[in-house]
């Protein structure tokens, strides 16, 4: 319950007064509050020790932190443009994720939907989501009920694409490395 209260003044009052801010301050507390989620925790051990090692956890942590973060960030620039609705969002999000699950290694997609669980666990449900009705509150346009609900969406979201973006990237390297072995 402290959580809820803090996020929903701290949303409110930058909302009211630095307006401007907010995105950036979302940048910052995306960045920050999947690593307080106990269960992403749990899964970066997990995946170091399902791949012996290949995945590193601190790899997993930080595209989940960047992910998360750009999430909370455009949550809060479609609060502030009402015009930005929650479908410009998601539905190229998924999209792009379902895209990204036909080409990326099974292992990275799988760790993919299991991060969109858990990133979007008690932490955030708490202070993020109240943090986005804060600031919806504080900001004339916005509503209260489908921006603070929009954000955990978002959260939930981030994960399956940057994880995916993850696998491309050892996808690619991976046939980079055997390119160079034949060669």
């Amino acid at each position: 319950a402290g959580f809820m209260e803090a996020g929903r003044v701290i949303g409110e009052k930058i909302g009211r007064n630095f307006v401007w801010l907010l995105p950036f301050v979302g940048f910052f507390i995306g960045t920050v509050v999947v690593l307080a989620e106990p269960a992403v925790y749990v899964l970066t051990i997990q995946v170091e020790e399902v791949t012996a090692g290949h995945i590193k956890r601190k790899l997993i942590l930080i595209t989940l932190s960047i992910g998360i973060a750009f999430a909370i960030c455009f949550s809060m620039l479609r609060i502030m443009i009402p015009a930005l609705k929650l479908w410009h969002f998601l539905l190229p999000g998924f999209a792009f994720a379902a895209f990204l699950s036909y080409h990326v290694p099974p292992i990275f997609v799988g760790i993919a939907y299991d991060a969109g669980g858990v990133a979007s666990g008690p932490m955030t449900a708490t202070f993020v989501l109240a943090f986005a009705q804060g600031a919806a509150v504080a900001i004339p346009g916005a509503n209260v009920l489908v921006d603070g609900f929009g954000v955990i969406a978002m959260v939930a979201m981030a994960p399956l694409v940057a994880i995916q973006i993850l696998g491309m990237i050892f996808k690619i390297r991976s046939r980079r490395r055997l390119n160079d072995a034949e060669a």
